[in-house]
């Protein structure tokens, strides 16, 4: 059965997902961002069959977040790399791995994000780059934007009432 695709969505949270929302794909950008290359580093770091992990490359490679590179002429080998653009996706994994860390290890974090100076475990926030301010509780909420359909802008305009209205949603 194929999978409803979101790529057509305005909303970025789904086009996002069409991208990376196969958790295959977020595995192979984390062993990318750990330095593999290689189809036979990313297959023997995931344990994953070659055939989804050839699917897996070319869907990462195909939404520009890797790119393929020779590397060998004789035989014909290419070896995978992060774009700009798969680079962008670091502090993603970053909160990603924060989140499970706090929610989903009760033995405790088996991987955590260090300060390279000091060796001290970090916690990654989001901030506001205008101010610096962390991205927390009421200070902030998500708005329509200036692409927004009908349907967006009624739902956010639906949400902003209820919320006045004192209703918890």
């Amino acid at each position: 059965m194929r999978r409803k695709s979101f790529g057509n969505l305005q909303c970025p949270i789904a086009r996002s997902l069409e991208r990376v929302g196969e958790w295959w794909s977020i595995l192979i950008l984390r062993d990318a961002f750990l330095g593999a290359t290689r189809f036979e580093q990313f297959q023997k770091s995931l344990d994953i069959a070659p055939n989804m992990l050839t699917r897996r490359l070319k869907a990462l490679v195909d939404s520009g977040l890797m790119k393929r590179r020779r590397y060998s002429a004789r035989p014909p080998r290419h070896e995978y790399v992060l774009t700009a653009r798969g680079r962008d996706f670091r502090p993603v994994l970053f909160a990603l791995m924060a989140w499970g860390n706090r929610h989903f290890a009760p033995e405790g974090a088996s991987v955590q994000l260090i300060d390279t100076k000091t060796g001290a475990a970090v916690e990654p926030i989001l901030v506001d780059q205008a101010n610096g301010r962390p991205i927390r509780g009421p200070d902030y909420a998500l708005a329509p934007g200036p692409a927004a359909p009908p349907r967006t802008q009624r739902r956010y305009a639906d949400r902003n009432r209820a919320r006045k209205g004192g209703e918890a949603r």
